[in-house]
């Protein structure tokens, strides 16, 4: 079997910004990550994991204001809200900036975000200089991946590389909920 190839944090970092789609460690599960900017490579992890671009994807940072270009102003007591949850594995539906495209946030009016408590995720992010998708490592309808062993078996060669690591203390992928109305969109 074809294994992906190892990659630093740095090194990861180089792949991203060359349009490279990677997996690496998360709170819960491996995920599959790339430039939410670069539309080839965000089709390329829907094309992976089977996904429609209709659902959208979440968006992972080590700090909020990575998210500038993608989100909406909220109001304060909405930021807080989120802020309290943040870093930590609870992602929230923010009100879609214009011009993020369909492909990355689908058919909804929201795009989803994350502040991650993960200290690789967090790493890559920084060395990265921004956000990155951030989508379970399994094709659509398979369980999630937990090991890196399970990212080569799902995707046998056909990612550019993974960051080895351990994964946070979480049993299951994050709790999704919307700003707007506080609602558990899907729990933990």
């Amino acid at each position: 079997m074809a294994q992906a190839p190892s990659l630093s944090v740095d090194q990861a970092a180089d792949c991203l910004l060359t349009g490279g789609v990677i997996a690496y460690p998360t709170e819960a599960v491996f995920g599959l990550g790339c430039d939410p900017s670069n539309e080839l490579a965000v089709r390329r992890i829907l094309q992976l994991k089977n996904r429609s671009p209709a659902a959208g994807l979440i968006l992972l940072a080590d700090r909020f204001d990575r998210f500038s270009r993608y989100v909406e102003e909220v109001s304060e007591a909405q930021l807080a809200l989120a802020m309290a949850t943040w870093p930590g594995p609870v992602t929230w539906l923010f009100p879609r900036r214009a011009g993020v495209p369909d492909w990355l946030a689908g058919c909804h009016p929201t795009v989803a975000v994350r502040v991650t408590a993960h200290p690789l995720s967090s790493a890559l992010c920084q060395a990265f200089g921004g956000p990155l998708v951030s989508t379970s490592a399994n094709p659509s309808a398979a369980s999630p991946a937990r090991t890196e062993q399970q990212v080569n078996t799902y995707f046998c060669g056909k990612i550019d590389g993974l960051v080895q690591g351990e994964l946070g203390g979480e049993e299951s992928p994050s709790e999704i909920r919307d700003l707007a109305t506080g609602a558990v969109i899907r729990p933990a």
